[in-house]
């Protein structure tokens, strides 16, 4: 394990908040979001992982607002951004806020992405780009399901961030890897433990990724079946995929991504409303984590 490697890993620690609305660019919520960046770094959450299509420009303003706290994109797609343009953005973070910014990336999906085409070689060769203009391996991870692209994430970044993914993933995942990359997986908490309100809410959600082969394919790699991945997700597969319950239930299936080889969790808060920043959510997901 290299020494960047080894210094993310530290300041990572073990959960992290993934979100959506954190990188929203509408100047009226600017002053919310800063603020809810900087509660979050006090709560004690290591990074914040910024969901979407994102980039340094989203991460700027949530460094800017906080002292310690790693931001990341989560991710940032290599068909929409260019290798020079995502390493000036990355360089200009790190002369201004050193270690405080690691570049998420992957290549998204073919129904989402125009031009899409050899994901694993345009990869590879988006990475060689980023080498050759300076930004180098321990700043940057991959958004790696398979096995290929987890190798890549060993041996070309600091490690992977798979998306979707259950503990059995995430030791599969570590096996790949070996102990010194990151892994760090994203993992989704639904704070109700209701069984229908609260996989009625995970399963209006999960929805949109249903459409989206690379996710149902390593659903299908991991033992699931074809029922498991239509009619808007099974109950098996709603209840592998998102934590639901009391707090120990919650908890506890938090701690089997730890269990399974995790470094760190990004725990993405799920309810009705997407657009709206969860923050007494992350309240209390930071209460059942001390």
């Amino acid at each position: 394990m290299n020494e960047a490697t080894a210094s993310l890993k530290e300041s990572v620690g073990r959960y992290g908040v993934w979100s959506v609305p954190l990188r929203a660019e509408d100047p009226e919520g600017a002053a919310e979001r800063a603020e809810a960046a900087a509660e979050l770094e006090r709560l004690g959450y290591g990074a914040l992982w910024l969901g979407g299509n994102s980039s340094a420009r989203n991460a700027a303003p949530l460094i800017g607002a906080t002292e310690r706290i790693v931001v990341g994109t989560s991710i940032q797609s290599i068909w929409e951004h260019k290798a020079s343009e995502a390493a000036a953005g990355f360089a200009e973070l790190e002369v201004s806020h050193p270690g405080r910014f690691v570049l998420g990336l992957g290549v998204s999906h073919a129904p989402l992405a125009e031009g899409y085409r050899r994901p694993y070689s345009t990869m590879v060769g988006y990475l060689d780009e980023l080498d050759r203009a300076g930004m180098r391996s321990g700043h940057r991870v991959l958004a790696a399901l398979g096995p290929k692209m987890l190798d890549l994430s060993r041996d070309q970044a600091a490690g992977a961030i798979p998306y979707l993914v259950t503990p059995e993933h995430t030791a599969q995942a570590r096996e790949r890897l070996g102990e010194g990359p990151l892994l760090a997986p994203e993992f989704k908490v639904v704070l109700d433990s209701d069984p229908s309100r609260a996989r009625a809410t995970a399963r209006a959600y999960l929805a949109m990724y249903l459409k989206l082969p690379n996710y149902t394919k390593n659903f299908l790699n991991l033992g699931f079946t074809e029922d498991d991945v239509t009619g808007g997700g099974s109950d098996r597969l709603i209840d592998a995929v998102f934590a639901w319950g009391d707090e120990a239930t919650i908890r506890a299936r938090i701690d089997a991504f730890h269990a399974a080889g995790a470094d760190h969790v990004a725990l993405q808060l799920v309810e009705d409303d997407t657009a709206r920043l969860p923050r007494e959510g992350w309240r209390r997901l930071a209460a059942l984590l001390a």
